[in-house]
């Protein structure tokens, strides 16, 4: 008797050259669960500061009509913090890669974005690994099937060695189950997580989430961490950062889109407020709906009910952070995190000297060994 044929390679020979557009996406997570923490998170106290109601980060992206208004909003032109981003990116890179660009490494893009980021890493490390796997992984499915196209096709590579989950990372009982599923498909090869294009700013506590991702690390693994940079800690600075994001009518559409498709509230752009506060070493901007109209307002929830919305009441769209260094040198040691590498430069796109940047860094766990400890000193006196 023959052995039966895994199901993963049939599926393989089933969709070679095949033209349609097939994406294979395991599913981490119950959507009615999804949708009932978003429904709650609506239901928060009242607040004029932002402190209340709220979207959570990963539920800016969740859904088609998020996932278009996030593909505008990369595409625009005047959002010139994706536009620096992107083009900083490849530079600080190349610096970077050789510290894994020969060791075997499989990737986890832990939030995919638009994929060129992905692209640029696969194409590099794969010269030297065809067997890796990419993993990318977001809370978002259709995030994940939009943002995978442009690895996989501008990259060529493979799709039988691509594995898309759809999980939220934010929970600590999700990161545990993946890096579990992870060792279990690489064994005690190592892998590379990605955190880039400021992600790690997106949550209430950043802290909290850089520790859940620490935790599953080994020390073979490395983590590639990108955020959004400041050299000034003042209110001017602050209102700077804010306005950054309040240049593009894309980004306005985008980080409304979550209220506009799971509830029955009317969207006046004029009612979206760019706030900047200076918090803990570092920059915070807080995005705002706020219900300045005179009247209070009635919006339903996912659920068909209703939640009123005073006057002054205020939801909060999105959250991002610029970090100074400090901060950052204070975070990652906390996380029990060490850098082996960080490249950083700043924005060129104003007239005026600006104090905004991005760095890149590659960090170890503590775990990894003197020679990691040996090059932090190096990075952080500098």
């Amino acid at each position: 008797m023959t052995e039966p044929v895994p199901v993963i390679r049939k599926l393989e020979h089933a969709l070679a050259d095949d033209d349609f557009a097939w994406s294979l996406l395991l599913v981490g997570e119950d959507q009615t669960d999804k949708l009932a923490t978003l429904t709650g998170d609506l239901r928060g106290p009242f607040s004029d500061s932002g402190d209340g109601k709220q979207i959570t980060s990963g539920f800016s992206y969740w859904g088609i009509g998020p996932t278009i208004a996030w593909a505008n909003a990369t595409n625009d032109p005047f959002y010139l913090v994706m536009k620096a981003g992107t083009e900083s990116f490849l530079r600080h890179w190349r610096k970077l890669r050789p510290h894994v660009e020969n060791g075997g490494f499989h990737l986890v893009s832990l939030g995919v974005g638009t994929g060129v980021k992905d692209r640029t890493i696969l194409s590099d490390m794969r010269r030297n690994n065809r067997d890796m796997y990419y993993i990318p992984v977001d809370m978002s499915s259709e995030m994940l099937r939009m943002g995978t196209l442009e690895p996989v096709r501008g990259a060529r590579f493979p799709v039988s060695q691509v594995l898309p989950v759809q999980l939220d990372f934010s929970i600590d009982d999700n990161v545990d189950e993946l890096a579990e599923m992870l060792a279990r498909l690489v064994g005690d090869e190592p892998i590379l997580f990605t955190l880039t294009g400021n992600t790690l700013a997106n949550f209430e506590s950043d802290e909290e989430l850089l520790g859940t991702l620490t935790r599953v690390l080994r020390p073979q693994d490395r983590l590639l961490l990108e955020v959004a940079s400041t050299t000034r800690l003042d209110q001017e600075a602050a209102d700077a950062a804010a306005d950054e994001y309040h240049q593009t009518r894309a980004f306005a559409e985008f980080v409304t889109s979550a209220l506009r498709y799971n509830t029955d509230l009317k969207i006046n752009n004029d009612l979206v407020k760019f706030v900047g506060e200076v918090e803990d070493d570092g920059l915070l901007v807080k995005i705002l709906w706020q219900n300045d109209t005179g009247d209070e307002i009635r919006m339903e929830l996912p659920d068909h009910t209703e939640v009123v919305l005073p006057v002054g009441d205020t939801i909060r769209l999105y959250t991002t952070r610029k970090y100074s260094a400090d901060r950052l040198k204070r975070l990652t040691e906390a996380c029990k995190l060490t850098p082996v590498e960080a490249i950083q430069s700043q924005f060129r796109y104003t007239r005026r000297p600006n104090p905004f940047g991005l760095e890149l860094l590659l960090l170890a766990p503590e775990a990894a060994g003197e020679t990691a400890h040996t090059l932090a000193d190096d990075i952080w006196s500098q």
